[in-house]
């Protein structure tokens, strides 16, 4: 029963769309239409409300509380989409200033005398404003009031002009800022979420150990990452769609000629081109760059170039007149004062103001913010008073904001629904049984998002099937694809739906601007070259994930926050590389190490001698160590060979019982509670009884196809794994080990000035002793303790310190014992003073060019943070997919 209130849902929905029923309405309301039907109908002809869902049912909703409608609120309620609205008035403002029209006429002079140059300059101007408004409408009207026009005017093919600028005006979609590509973010946190308890669940029941190696756990995504993974795809469209105007137009130049525009290529004209390119590729230098430099999230990026537009509206709305730059020049100078007061002043913070240059500083980074808010409010005020541009901006940003939020929690219910009448688990069941494994799975609900792109729009794509086949996906071992891989392939996928007739939305936005004289077959005909292009766009990207992954990866290692060296996903990939630095420099670490150790430490503390033989000889074993562990991992590769088929067969038997071993649990529990006093009658206690039975059978011989040397070969391979394992693991104990003693006698031997400015401190503690009262005495040793425990290998000089505060806090204090123990700490210091100095001296350098050797190989893991260039070839190594499948 639970199948036919599916296929209600879907038909309740297909019928609500199909009828022109607005997308906010007709997801929630087909949920709540047919929940209702499923509720009532098992109310009156079954057990109760509950019967005839798969999971749970609005009794249980009701009985946890309003868990279950705080999770729909949640959907609207997530930080990320805060810079929705921020990037949608950007937009709108840009398109209401009229940069598009400025760019459109310039770049079309620019290009024009290239074969296919009004094609390229149409590409170009969209890819401006795909990052910088991102709104397809406004950018397909735009081009198609401007630019087509003087396309047919100079003969060019219908089709390939109306073709050129629906494809363009879709770029926003998939070059960031996107709202598609929020919107992918917020969904694919929740499926990471989702798809991490199922690969947990997945390694428990296939290993049975109840832990998960960190490395195989699924890395979560967010819009920011998600802007940087769809930055490179988008300029590989780009060139695509250029490439194939140029070649178009070499082929058959009649149908693209080049056009010579009125007037020279002279001084003025390249003023004015620089005029109307350097605001908006300024704009998006701030708003990205601040992203990609880790210097500000997507929400603060968003306000920016909120900010930034609105400045940009302030001076070409008064375009020609007196002044009308004044708002923007003041704004620059602000943000130039700000960068050199920064520059020479360093961090500017309010609460750390302690000399005259700090008290300096604040107040001229003072002046300038106040620069640039007196900029920005008389920018608003402009576009406030010019034309009502503000307002109007304001109220579409409101519309279209509202818009998604609807569809969003729309999008939640219905989802919601299809997962309670057990839809999620048949789209389970029927991706993981296709043969070809991961793949296959993928190009199937890439076809079935591409057709959807025929009558869905990308909104309700994103939020309906995203949560539903995401989950599935990312959880495959096999393939092991990145959340934010796997978003940017959905996001160039839905790109597609602007296209795709009957219901492309461009066409349609082109068809209401276009001349009679374009037909719409030819729209239709224009179109289909670059949906090709956005296709063979995908293929690229899936076969090259680098293109996606490597600047995530980027930002995230070269970061302020970057995560340590010794991050369990950073070490296979660090291991590499060290590994073959050990093949180019093995025998120049040897011989550091050799010099090292016939260095002369003798009159160091014995504790730090032994220390540091010791790490000379793990230091010794670190290269053999890394050369068992690239043979483990050689072995591991020659025994896959044949153990992974056998694997992959009998991991999916294994996974169609455990499938009917869920179903016979949910039976059991019909058994249990059916009878005269449960809530199942005793007939349908026997027909779940039957069922268990038959299901039994079917799963024991699913089992009894395993075939009878599995045990053997997995045992075999389990062994050959468990060696790489037990390699990598000694390696990295090894080179911990060895690099540990070189971090202490370094800190210890060059704190040996700062131990020494501790004596006048300590000295001063006697005069406090037999002059102060007990108890302020016991303050003065506990500060100057405290103080000298800053030093590092102070122990021996705090033992005194710490007897003599235990002789002033007794009862009966005895000044004289505790003056003797300060003499005793004063003595240990001399002591110490004496071997730090002379190994500081003596030691210490040698010791640092030892630390130079190994520091980027046997030290790389205790090292805060990745050297630059190490961490790009971390970034590289990171971006291609691993498959971990036989670790499962």
């Amino acid at each position: 029963m639970e199948l036919l209130f599916l296929a209600i849902l879907v038909i309740l929905m297909a019928m609500a769309l199909g009828s022109g029923f607005p997308v906010a309405f007709a997801l929630p309301g087909s949920a709540i239409l047919t929940i209702g039907i499923a509720a009532a109908s098992g109310y009156l002809f079954s057990s109760g409300t509950d019967a005839f869902f798969a999971h749970g049912g609005p009794s249980q909703w009701l009985s946890a509380g309003v868990t279950n409608f705080r999770g729909i609120y949640w959907e609207a309620e997530r930080d990320t989409l805060i810079a929705i609205p921020l990037f949608v008035f950007m937009g709108i403002m840009l398109q209401r200033s009229k940069i598009a029209e400025d760019l459109l006429v310039t770049m079309a002079r620019l290009f024009g005398p290239v074969p296919g140059g009004l094609g390229i300059s149409v590409v170009f101007v969209g890819a401006l404003l795909a990052a910088t408004t991102g709104i397809v409408g406004a950018t397909v009207v735009a081009m198609g009031l401007i630019s087509l026009p003087a396309m047919l005017r100079n003969n060019y093919s219908v089709p390939l002009a109306t073709g050129t600028i629906a494809a363009s005006g879709t770029l926003g979609q998939i070059i960031p800022p996107s709202i598609v590509l929020i919107i992918l973010a917020d969904q694919l946190a929740s499926a990471v979420d989702q798809a991490g308890s199922l690969r947990q669940a997945l390694y428990k029941s296939s290993t049975g150990e109840l832990s998960m190696p960190s490395d195989f756990a699924i890395v979560s995504t967010s819009a920011g990452e998600m802007f940087l993974g769809a930055f490179l795809p988008g300029l590989v469209l780009v060139g695509l769609y250029m490439l194939f105007i140029l070649g178009f137009a070499l082929i058959n130049p009649k149908a693209a000629p080049a056009v010579r525009q009125d007037g020279a290529l002279d001084r003025k004209f390249m003023v004015k081109v620089l005029v109307t390119l350097v605001p908006p590729l300024a704009l998006i230098f701030l708003v990205l760059g601040s992203i990609i430099g880790g210097i500000a999230t997507v929400n603060q990026a968003g306000a920016i170039g909120a900010v930034g537009a609105m400045i940009m509206a302030g001076y070409r709305l008064r375009d020609g007149e007196r002044g009308a730059y004044s708002p923007a020049i003041l704004a620059i100078l602000a943000l130039l004062g700000l960068a050199v007061v920064i520059g020479f002043m360093g961090e500017i913070n309010i609460k750390r103001i302690y000399t005259s240059d700090d008290v300096l500083g604040l107040v001229l980074a003072l002046i300038a913010v106040s620069l640039l808010c007196i900029a920005i409010c008389w920018s608003g005020w402009r576009t406030l008073k010019l034309e009502d541009t503000l307002r109007g901006v304001m109220v579409e940003t409101a519309k279209t904001t509202s818009l998604v939020f609807i569809i969003l929690l729309g999008a939640a219910m219905l989802t919601s629904a299809f997962r309670a009448f057990g839809g999620e688990e048949l789209v389970k069941e029927f991706l993981q049984g296709l043969p070809g494994g991961f793949w296959a799975q993928f190009l199937i609900v890439m076809l079935v998002i591409f057709i959807l792109g025929f009558f869905l729009d990308f909104i309700e794509i994103a939020v309906v099937v995203v949560p539903i086949v995401a989950p599935i996906l990312l959880a495959d071992p096999s393939a092991n694809v990145t959340a934010v891989w796997l978003g940017v392939m959905i996001g160039l996928n839905i790109q597609t739906s602007f296209l795709t007739p009957p219901f492309g939305f461009a066409l349609f936005y082109l068809r209401g601007v276009a001349p009679a004289v374009v037909k719409t077959i030819d729209m239709y005909k224009g179109v289909i070259a670059f949906i090709g292009l956005q296709l063979l766009a995908l293929v690229v990207v899936g076969f090259y994930p680098q293109l996606v992954n490597y600047l995530p990866n980027r930002s995230s290692l070269l970061s302020e926050t970057a995560p340590p060296p010794k991050n369990p996903r950073l070490q296979y990939c660090m291991e590499t590389l060290v590994y073959a630095d050990f093949q180019e420099n093995g025998d120049t670490i040897l011989s550091a190490i050799k010099t090292a150790e016939g260095l002369d430490m003798s009159y160091l503390p014995k504790g730090l001698q032994k220390d540091l033989k010791g790490g000379y000889e793990k230091a010794r074993d670190a290269i053999p160590q890394m050369t068992a562990i690239v043979d483990a991992e050689a072995a591991v590769a020659d025994a896959s060979g044949d153990y992974r088929p056998l694997h992959r067969e009998v991991r999916a038997l294994e996974r169609d019982a455990r499938r009917i071993e869920t179903h016979i649990e949910e039976l059991k529990v019909i058994v249990s509670r059916s009878g005269a006093t449960g809530v199942y009658t005793a007939e349908q206690g026997a027909r779940a009884q039957a069922q268990i039975d038959e299901l039994q059978t079917e799963h024991d011989a699913l089992l009894a196809q395993i075939p009878e040397e599995w045990d053997e070969a997995h045992k075999v391979f389990a062994e050959i794994q468990k060696a790489e394992t037990k390699a990598r693991q000694t390696y990295r104990r090894t080179v911990d080990q060895a690099y540990e003693p070189v971090m202490e006698v370094r800190a210890v031997l060059g704190d040996a000035d700062k131990l020494r400015a501790k004596e006048a401190e300590i000295a001063a503690l006697k005069e406090a002793i037999t002059t102060l009262e007990p108890a302020d005495a016991v303050s003065q040793i506990e500060a100057v303790r405290s103080s000298v425990g800053e030093v590092e290998g102070s122990s021996d000089i705090r033992k005194g310190l710490t007897a003599a505060r235990k002789v002033m806090r007794s009862k009966s204090p005895e000044p004289e014992k505790a003056l003797a123990e300060i003499d005793k700490s004063l003595a240990a210091l001399a002591a110490d003073l004496e071997w730090r100095s002379k190994g500081a001296e003596e030691f210490l350098p040698k010791l640092l060019e030892y630390d130079a050797a190994v520091q980027r190989n046997i030290g790389l893991r205790q090292q805060p943070r990745l050297p630059d260039d190490m961490a790009l070839d971390v970034a590289g190594c990171l971006s291609g997919h691993r498959d971990i499948s036989l670790n499962f």
